[in-house]
């Protein structure tokens, strides 16, 4: 059996049920390379469960999984991952694996930046359209410019995810990605993402230390949100609701309506 298990957005957002899996598990993995877990300590968890957790990367679970899904076959396989449980495809893509070589695969979900960075903000989450990820300027995409576009015209919020390199431990911040977005609105001039557009970066969601700042992008670029992980929101229409709630929850100008 595999057994797929979200450890949250930091340290300790790891469900009881959760922890209990891991420690009735033969063997215990974790990958760390699809999203930021502040706080996270894989030292404490071993003590907890009274056995190591072998973290490995992209190249293990995207190319030679074979390791985790023999001992699947003949045990009880714990697999650790940030935030929820197939939110990130490459899990979906292992867990499918497994299903094909007849292995019995069961999640056990925690918390995901889609429903929080949302309910930080006070947004209605349900008025999200397609999200999308910023990359780093030296791989640069059009796509997060294009989906919100999409997103705006038809009047639903858009999440943005940063770009990670964890392998270099290098994150992606709001203001980088503030940046890029407005270099492309500069070159593809559709008027989705300019100086003046309202929005919102959640950074560090889960962890006490959280921070959300509602603005215009102008305003934003230059502010310290501290470390990463870091989120950008785009709202679209609101309702007066989640204008109100911008304001009270993260500080919005008091022009913004819904």
């Amino acid at each position: 059996m595999l057994v797929f298990i979200g450890l949250g957005l930091q340290g300790e957002g790891i469900s009881l049920r959760g922890l209990h899996e891991v420690q009735e598990a033969d063997a215990v993995y974790a990958e760390l390379y699809t999203s930021l877990v502040p706080g996270l300590d894989v030292k404490k968890i071993e003590r907890q469960i009274g056995r190591p957790v072998k973290v490995v990367g992209r190249e293990v679970i995207e190319q030679r999984p074979d390791e985790i899904l023999d001992a699947a076959k003949s045990g009880k396989v714990a697999f650790l991952v940030p935030g929820d449980p197939m939110v990130a495809t490459t899990h979906v893509d292992l867990r499918l694996r497994a299903a094909k070589a007849g292995i019995e695969t069961k999640l056990v979900h925690a918390a995901s930046i889609a429903s929080a960075a949302a309910g930080l903000a006070g947004l209605q989450s349900y008025k999200f359209g397609r999200s999308a990820t910023v990359p780093f300027p030296d791989n640069p995409s059009q796509t997060p410019y294009q989906v919100l576009a999409e997103n705006r015209e038809r009047g639903l919020h858009t999440l943005l995810l940063l770009d990670l390199r964890a392998e270099k431990n290098r994150a992606m911040t709001a203001n980088e990605a503030i940046e890029i977005m407005l270099g492309l609105e500069s070159k593809l001039q559709k008027k989705v993402f300019t100086p003046d557009t309202l929005a919102v970066v959640v950074a560090r969601a889960g962890s006490a230390d959280a921070i959300v700042r509602a603005n215009k992008a102008s305003n934003l670029r230059g502010f310290n949100f501290g470390p990463p992980p870091h989120v950008l929101i785009v709202p679209g229409k609101l309702h007066f609701m989640e204008a109100e709630a911008l304001k009270v929850f993260a500080g919005a100008p008091a022009d913004v309506v819904g």
